[in-house]
Formats: C-alpha cells, structure tokens, sequence
C-alpha cells in the first residue's frame, strides 16, 4: 500500500498496489506535457481518497472523457482517469513521499498528441 498526499496535505489517498510499479510513463497530450507529471496506473478500485475528496477539483476537456483532479488549495495534479481506460487510474509519482522520480528510469512516452479516438 502505498500513501499519495498533495503538496499542502490536505488531499490523500491510497494506492494497492500489486508487488512493484507497473508502467511508468509520460504523456505528451495538451495538458500532461504542462503538467509534466511521471505517473504510473491502477485499476479504479485499487486507488482510494482517504482524506480531501471535497477539496479536490476536476478539469476536462476537449472530449470530456477523460477527468484530471487537483487539489483546490495547493493546484498540485493528483491523479486522472484517462478517456482511453476510465476504469483506470493514473496517479502522479511525484505525490508518493517514498519514491524519488528523478532515480526512475524506463519511463515510457505515451503519445497523446496522435491519440487514437481522435482519429477520423
């Protein structure tokens, strides 16, 4: 179990995750290449606010599919639930006290400029 907190600590929540870190990527979407945020993913169920949930606020856009949350107070990016797999969560590595994200390496690119429901 691993514990993600917001910069001001007033969001928490809890991931379960099974063994290691699975993937570990970045995106270059419209928004992920501002944030700048190195996240790894969970299934829905395996990510749990415990603390804050009312202090979180959501950001969508283009399709509205996909749901970015943040902290109200801090703006800190917590996690997201992409529009390519809703039922999953992505969550900034960044937010977990116990892993260092400038030691990581493998971190793969995920290419939300060209992403395939965009197509025609």
């Amino acid at each position: 179990m691993k514990k993600l907190s917001c910069h001001c600590g007033e969001v928490e929540a809890e991931i379960n995750l099974p063994g290691s870190l699975g993937k570990i990527l970045r995106c270059n979407c419209s928004i992920c290449k501002r944030k700048g945020a190195i996240m790894s993913m969970v299934k829905n169920e395996e990510f749990k606010i415990t603390k804050g949930e009312k202090i979180l606020k959501m950001y969508q856009f283009h399709s509205k599919v996909a749901k970015h949350f943040f902290c109200s107070i801090c703006g800190i990016y917590t996690h997201h639930n992409p529009r390519s797999n809703p039922a999953m969560t992505g969550f900034n590595l960044g937010c977990v006290d116990d892993i260092d994200t400038f030691k990581l390496d493998n971190i793969n690119i995920i290419d939300g400029q060209n992403h395939p429901l965009d197509k025609k």
